[in-house]
């Protein structure tokens, strides 16, 4: 498979496929494709339909085989980037919820829980995430522009709530209150930090979704019944 990242503020990911080679995306992420792309539904069973609605994905992806050389591209659904992944083996990853947007067919997504019950609760990423392994290339969508850190062991980086995209199994996740009863009410940052120690990579996002939403809110028309 080779693939070129298009596009601008709404980017995408044209890939081309030699003959049986097979690519997996979130319903509804494609934006076109060669006609001899064959495109097939699938669940995986109980178990995995409901790790990928709990990992916050739909119940059901998308299988797109090539028959013959094929072109196929998939669309982000928000403005930002796209973050191409090397999975293998040794070299897994866990994104926040709803970051998968494609991968090759050798790469399975799975639940990841975290292990601390402040991370789960405060940490502005829940208890669930998304755990890619296997092997092939994986791609995330990414809300604003994207940041990568490698941190050394020991090494911490302070991240907004909703401001993380992923990081390798070998980093820690925790959470940290923001001092100050003022700097929590009133500073716009919530109550409670994300941190993350090294050693591993950590990918961050300039915005998130929920910012987004959030400021364009007050100019989104108000249904009114009267």
């Amino acid at each position: 498979m080779e693939y070129k990242i298009i596009g601008g503020s709404f980017p995408a990911i044209s890939c081309r496929l030699q003959d049986n080679e097979s690519m997996i995306a979130e319903s509804g992420a494609m934006i076109w494709m060669s006609p001899n792309m064959e495109m097939s539904t699938r669940g995986g069973g109980i178990g995995k339909m409901f790790s990928r609605a709990f990992s916050g994905e739909n119940l059901f992806q998308n299988v797109y085989t090539a028959h013959g050389q094929g072109l196929i591209t998939f669309g982000s659904s928000f403005p930002g980037e796209i973050l191409p992944l090397d999975i293998a083996p040794d070299r897994e990853v866990i994104l926040q919820k709803s970051s998968f947007l494609a991968s090759e067919a050798g790469v399975s997504m799975s639940i990841h829980f975290n292990r601390k019950l402040g991370a789960g609760f405060f940490g502005g990423e829940g208890f669930i995430m998304q755990r890619l392994s296997g092997y092939g290339k994986a791609f995330a969508e990414i809300a604003g522009d994207l940041m990568e850190y490698t941190l050394d062991y020991g090494r911490q980086l302070v991240v907004s709530t909703g401001n993380l995209v992923g990081f390798e199994p070998s980093v820690q996740m925790d959470i940290r209150q923001v001092p100050g009863i003022k700097n929590k009410l009133f500073g716009g940052e919530g109550f409670f930090n994300t941190i993350l120690t090294g050693p591993g990579k950590v990918w961050v996002q300039t915005t998130s979704i929920s910012g987004m939403a959030a400021s364009l809110a007050p100019y989104l028309p108000i249904n009114n019944d009267n």
